[in-house]
């Protein structure tokens, strides 16, 4: 299986049957907890297309990071797809987040760790981010800590 197969995949199973704030909270301090316990130095943000649900700054993150996780989750919000996914079927097609495609590169970012947030029955509903490590251990992260979650939910 490729990795866009893979990411697909994931997208397609890891499907909430509703999303609030409360939820947000609770996956935000699972990631939380796992980023600590690894000390990684990233950057949790879950937000809607208007309204951040979670933010948190860990150890060693640093303001880039900030800027890195609302240019991913731009691009989760428009694409509904994972920032990885899209950037993979990006470099597949030979381009990149660029004017030429309708993206500014200031505002998008096609790299690992931002993962939509679907809803059965709704849709994507927010974008779950996470930024300070490469991109697929970004996204990773959040495949973790949803596929535990949404098991015990």
């Amino acid at each position: 299986m490729s990795l866009i197969e893979t990411i697909e995949k994931q997208e397609s199973e890891l499907v909430f049957k509703r999303f609030d704030e409360m939820t947000a909270l609770e996956v935000g301090r699972r990631l939380v907890d796992l980023a600590l316990s690894q000390k990684a130095p990233v950057v949790i943000d879950i937000r809607t297309a208007d309204r951040t649900l979670f933010h948190a700054a860990l150890p060693g993150a640093s303001p880039d990071n900030d800027h890195w996780a609302r240019r991913k989750s731009n691009v989760t919000l428009r694409m509904h797809k994972s920032s990885l996914r899209v950037g993979e079927l990006n470099r597949a097609r030979g381009r990149s987040v660029s004017p030429e495609i309708g993206l500014d590169p200031l505002e998008y970012a096609d790299h690992g760790g931002s993962f939509p947030v679907r809803v059965s029955g709704t849709g994507v509903v927010a974008a779950i981010t996470v930024s300070g490590l490469k991109s697929e251990e970004d996204h990773a992260m959040i495949v973790t800590v949803l596929e535990a979650y949404l098991a015990s939910a």
